[in-house]
């Protein structure tokens, strides 16, 4: 929407607004001696160097040079559900940066708009160079260097690639594809609101959370049924806000019946490690774990959801629709043929 006028405008929004629904006017230029202006509202999903991107309902990211703004608040949320129930507007940028702070590596090293991560080969996503951006050297050399630094700490090279829309996605695939590397495994990222995964089980009192990671919990998770060493404590301990969720086998004699992970971080909750004991399924302990986590998200200020899961994993893929998720977007590891 266009409009023409003037008056005494303000800008009552700053980046600590990101995640909330906002209106902003800015200044597109001048018509017959008469400023012009455009209005957007929608949710503001990032404000980074400068630029601002606000979502609208349709889905459409508008993003906006915020020197060109006359004015803009934060409005309430537009007729329907509670906002705390509405699905959360993000970027693919957003949610990458996200996750990659949820899993943390213990070695780092950036390779261009790249990141090198090791983590002693504890799982591919703390173990693959994260491809977002421009690597700053052209796609052979920044490839052959992600092979020497994994070569050089004996693992296999990986790359995650996760690039700004499905388009770009698909360009970089091809180049990777020229370059003789092949495509492994797909995985997508799935959001929804916070409050009804919180809602999920009334009943979450058998559901201990804890603030660290114990040899019980350890033993459900399937990812270190051999030994545990600092690697993978490190990773499972990182993140700006990390729970962990036991639901513990009232017999005592075994491992716990479920557990979980969360990772609060702002306005988002990040949901890792939900694993039910076989014996135990369909007893709603899954819900139970979540619901619990989210609850505790909720208190830190949380407000939207996300999760991972491979494309092949049916089992999970129900249960997450099931409470409210949706794919977001998909990303794919890469290894050399």
């Amino acid at each position: 929407m266009e409009i023409t006028g003037a008056g005494r405008l303000e800008v009552r929004i700053s980046p600590a607004d990101v995640g909330k629904r906002v209106s902003v006017r800015r200044l597109t230029g001048a018509s017959d001696g008469a400023e012009k202006f455009t209005d957007t509202v929608g949710v503001l999903t990032s404000w980074d160097g400068g630029v601002m991107r606000v979502t609208r309902r349709s889905g459409e990211v508008v993003a906006i040079d915020a020197s060109t703004l006359v004015a803009g608040k934060v409005v309430p949320d537009a007729p329907g559900a509670p906002a705390r129930r509405r699905g959360p507007a993000a970027t693919r940028a957003e949610l990458a940066a996200v996750a990659a702070r949820a899993w943390q590596p213990v070695e780092s090293e950036p390779l261009g708009g790249w990141r090198l991560r090791a983590a002693g080969g504890f799982t591919r996503r703390a173990n693959s160079a994260l491809a977002t951006g421009d690597p700053g050297v052209p796609v052979a050399e920044a490839l052959a260097a992600v092979r020497r630094w994994y070569e050089a700490r004996g693992r296999t090279p990986y790359v995650q690639l996760e690039a700004e829309s499905a388009a770009e996605q698909e360009r970089v695939a091809d180049a990777f594809a020229a370059h003789g590397w092949r495509p492994e495994a797909d995985t997508e990222v799935w959001t929804g609101a916070l409050a009804p995964v919180a809602d999920l089980a009334a009943d979450t009192a058998g559901v201990r959370l804890s603030r660290t990671v114990d040899e019980a919990w350890l033993r459900r998770y399937h990812r270190t049924e051999q030994a545990v060493g600092p690697e993978q404590l490190h990773v499972l301990r990182s993140g700006p806000s990390t729970w962990f969720a036991t639901v513990p086998d009232r017999a005592g004699d075994g491992g716990p019946t479920a557990i979980g992970r969360c990772v609060a971080d702002g306005r988002w909750a990040g949901f890792m490690a939900v694993e039910v004991d076989p014996a135990h399924r369909r007893k709603g302990l899954a819900r139970a774990v979540m619901a619990a986590l989210a609850r505790r998200a909720l208190d830190e200020g949380a407000s939207a959801a996300w999760l991972q899961v491979e494309d092949d994993n049916a089992a999970a893929r129900a249960l997450y629709t099931d409470m409210g998720f949706a794919a977001h977007h998909a990303y794919r590891y890469f290894r050399p043929a």
